[in-house]
C-alpha cells in the first residue's frame, strides 16, 4: 500500500472533472520507455519462536529498517515515526502487520528486476541473522490468527482497521494475514491501457493458479489453493473484484474515473496527518461539500492518493497493477514480471493474448476468477477444460513476447528463462500450494511449522 512520505506542497486544486481523466493520460509513454515495476512482500517472524515482531520492541521492524540504513536506504517518516525508506531500488515499506515490501525501482528489463530483488533480500537477510528475524516468503500467514498479530505505526492503516469490518468478513485478514507479489506496467496510450487492461483482467485468475500459495491458517489446512485471493471476495466489493465495465465499449480513461469517483474514500492528508474520511464521496470532495473537510475542494494529489485505495484485480494509476499473486520465493519474484512483460509488452504477444481470452462472458470470467481460489489450474474456463489446458499457450505467448524484446544481459541471455519456474508448474501439474500440502499430509506430519525451514528466504 502506498506510504505518504511528504505533504504536497503544490498540488494544484481540481477544478474540472477533466483534471481527473489527464492524469491517467500523464502515464503515457512510448515503448521505448517503458518500464517494470516489481512489488513483493514477505512475512517477518523471529526465529526464536516464529511470532511476529511488533514494532518498537528490540529487535523489532523498527531496528529491522534502521539496519538496513548501513545499505545506503535512507529513512522516510509519519511525524517522527521511521515508515519506510527510499533508496536506488526503489522504497522498503510496511504493510499493516510489519509484512516487508519492496517496491522496486522503475528498470527496463528482467535481469535488472531480478537483480534489485536479489539484492534486497540478502539485505534483508543479514539483518535478520543480527536481529534474530526470519522471512517467509507464502500468500498467507500458515499459522497466525489476527490477534496473534501487531499493527504499524501507521496512520491509514488505523483509519482502514476500523472501516474495514462494516463492509466486509475478511478485510482485516487481507491487511494483517496476506502477502502478494505485484508487477506495474506502462502504457503507451489510452487504447493500448484498454488492450492491456482487458487482458490483464481476462488471464489474472491463470495468474492467481500458477502462484497460488496460501493453503494454511491457523495451522491448518483452510480447503483453498490461494485463500489470500479468496478473501478479497469479502473485503470490500465497492473497490474490489474483476471490473466487468473495463470490458464494454467505450470504456477508458473517463470511465475508469467514474468508477474511481464512486469507490468510498477512506482518507484526506493535511498537515502531516491522515482525516478519517472513511465511507465519504469524492463527488462531494469535488463540490467543497466533503463533511470532514467543509468548503475545501481536492487537489490532484487528493485525488491520487484516493486512487491507491481501490483493490481490483487489475488497478490503473499512471500505470497498470498486476494484482492476482501470492508472495512466494525468490524465482518467482522473478517470474511474475517475466509472465506480464511478456503477455504485455510486445504487441504481437498482446494480440495473442486477446485473442484468447475476446469471446469470454462477463459470466465466464466471474465463474473462472470464483474457481481459482479453491481449485487452482483445474479451475474450468469458457468454452470447456480447465485453466491446465491454456496455461502452456499462454506461457508460450509470453516467452514470444519476451524473445521479440531481445533484452540481453552480459552472459547473452535473454529473458525467456524467467518464466521456468511457472513452466515446472504446469509441466507437473502441481501449484506451490499443493506441493505445501503434499508435504503437510506426508513427511511434516500435520505439523505446520516445518514450512518456515523450507519455504523461508
Amino acid at each position: 500500500m502506498t506510504t505518504k512520505t511528504a505533504e504536497p506542497k503544490r498540488s494544484p486544486i481540481i477544478e474540472s472533472r477533466d483534471q481527473l481523466i489527464a492524469s491517467f493520460a500523464r502515464g503515457e509513454k512510448p515503448a521505448e520507455r517503458w518500464r517494470i515495476g516489481t512489488e513483493h512482500e514477505k512475512f517477518v517472524y523471529r526465529t526464536a519462536d516464529h511470532s511476529a515482531p511488533d514494532y518498537a520492541s528490540p529487535g523489532g521492524i523498527k531496528d529491522l529498517l534502521a539496519d538496513l540504513t548501513r545499505h545506503g536506504w535512507q529513512p522516510v517518516t509519519e511525524g517522527d515515526t521511521v515508515i519506510a525508506l527510499s533508496g536506488q531500488d526503489g522504497s522498503v515499506s510496511l504493510e499493516p502487520a510489519g509484512q516487508f515490501e519492496l517496491s522496486g525501482a522503475p528498470l527496463d528489463n528482467l535481469h535488472q528486476t531480478c537483480a534489485e530483488t536479489g539484492r534486497h533480500l540478502a539485505q534483508v537477510k543479514e539483518a535478520g541473522e543480527r536481529l534474530g528475524l526470519g522471512f517467509l516468503g507464502l500468500g498467507m500467514w500458515p499459522d497466525k490468527a489476527r490477534a496473534d498479530l501487531p499493527v504499524m505505526p501507521k496512520g491509514r492503516y488505523d483509519i482502514m482497521r476500523r472501516h474495514m469490518p462494516r463492509v466486509g468478513s475478511m478485510g482485516l485478514d487481507m491487511m494483517l494475514r496476506t502477502c502478494t507479489i505485484q508487477v506495474n506496467l506502462d502504457y503507451a496510450s489510452e487504447a493500448d491501457m484498454v488492450q492491456k487492461f482487458r487482458v490483464g483482467l481476462a488471464l489474472q485468475p491463470l495468474a492467481t493458479a500458477l502462484f497460488a500459495n496460501s493453503p494454511f491458517t491457523e495451522g491448518k489446512p483452510n480447503g483453498k489453493l490461494s485463500y489470500r485471493s479468496h478473501i478479497w471476495s469479502d473485503t470490500d466489493p465497492a473497490r474490489t473484484g474483476m471490473l466487468p465495465f473495463v470490458f464494454e465499449d467505450g470504456f477508458g480513461y473517463e470511465r475508469y474515473a467514474d468508477y474511481m469517483l464512486d469507490v468510498p474514500m477512506y482518507f484526506v492528508y493535511r498537515d502531516g496527518r491522515y482525516i478519517d474520511a472513511a465511507g465519504l464521496s469524492f463527488r462531494d470532495f469535488l463540490k467543497g461539500e466533503l463533511s470532514v473537510l467543509p468548503g475545501e475542494k481536492p487537489t490532484l494529489d487528493d485525488w491520487t492518493d484516493h486512487l491507491s485505495t481501490a483493490f481490483p484485480e487489475v488497478r490503473l494509476k499512471t500505470f497498470l497493477e498486476m494484482r492476482g499473486a501470492d508472495g512466494g520465493p525468490w524465482n518467482r519474484i522473478c517470474a511474475l514480471p517475466a509472465l506480464w512483460v511478456g503477455l504485455l509488452y510486445d504487441q504481437g504477444a498482446l494480440d495473442a493474448a486477446w485473442n484468447l481470452v475476446k469471446h469470454w462472458t462477463l459470466e465466464e470470467r466471474q465463474t473462472l476468477r470464483d474457481a481459482v481460489p479453491t481449485l487452482a489450474l483445474d479451475a474450468p474456463v469458457p468454452g470447456g477444460g480447465r485453466l491446465s489446458d491454456i496455461a502452456g499457450e499462454v506461457l508460450d505467448i509470453a516467452h514470444r513476447g519476451l524473445a521479440a524484446r531481445g533484452r540481453l544481459n552480459a552472459a547473452g541471455e535473454n529473458e525467456t528463462g524467467f518464466l521456468d519456474p511457472l513452466r515446472e508448474i504446469v509441466r507437473s501439474g502441481v501449484v506451490p500450494a499443493q506441493s505445501l500440502l503434499d508435504r503437510y499430509h506426508g513427511i511434516w506430519g500435520g505439523d505446520v511449522s516445518r514450512v518456515y525451514a523450507e519455504e523461508s528466504f
